[in-house]
């Protein structure tokens, strides 16, 4: 077994005989920041362990807008792909090396071999989709049920650093909420009116965190 996949996944040290075999089949990938590792529309054909790095997962719209439906972050395997590899399915979405990424490739054969003959790694696969699908059922209860409003300012509280300050465009804050720029660019107007942001290029300052709570 690749001695970098076990030092990141040391549950896999338990596996059976059947799967210590098709685990040793994985193949160590290296993805540069800012490459696509899969489109949308693109076959699947392998199941992906990241080691290091971040993956980011997006849907694309018609009409161009994005979706970040949730992200790969050092330790983690990609929901969509053992969606599509259990379904036999093309991606519905893309994924984007947001840094330098590290990864492990099972071929998609020895996925459905591992399902059928290894109850250890059948039992880490599934474990490993649970969590990613956690957080796509939670975007979309927050996307359909909380107020754009209310997803703002969580959004703010969550990637505010310690000097109160959030560097980010307007676009990607709108890309993450799932909604237009122009949306995101009016409710940090109104915020800003109420006196709790002061809006900059590239940056939002947050003048009254405690009264920014209290929108939420």
């Amino acid at each position: 077994m690749p001695e970098a996949l076990l030092q990141r996944y040391p549950e896999l040290s338990q596996l059976d005989p059947q799967g210590q075999q098709l685990i040793a089949q994985a193949q160590q990938l290296r993805i540069p920041a800012n490459a696509v590792i899969f489109r949308q529309g693109d076959l699947c054909n392998n199941f992906i362990l990241v080691t290091s790095g971040t993956v980011k997962v997006l849907a694309r719209g018609a009409n161009g807008r994005e979706l970040v439906l949730y992200r790969i972050e050092d330790k983690g395997s990609c929901v969509l792909t053992t969606s599509c590899l259990l379904g036999r399915q093309i991606y519905p979405a893309e994924g984007i090396a947001e840094t330098d990424v590290e990864a492990f490739l099972l071929p998609a054969d020895a996925f459905e071999k591992a399902l059928a003959q290894s109850p250890i790694l059948r039992q880490f696969i599934f474990s490993s989709y649970a969590h990613p699908l956690s957080d796509m059922i939670e975007l979309v209860q927050s996307i359909a049920f909380e107020s754009i409003e209310s997803r703002l300012v969580e959004y703010l509280l969550a990637h505010t650093d310690e000097r109160m300050e959030i560097n980010c465009s307007h676009q990607t804050i709108a890309d993450e909420l799932g909604t237009a720029r122009e949306v995101i660019s009016r409710q940090l107007k109104k915020l800003e009116q109420q006196q709790l942001v002061q809006l900059e290029r590239g940056r939002i300052r947050i003048c009254d965190l405690e009264q920014l709570n209290s929108v939420t």
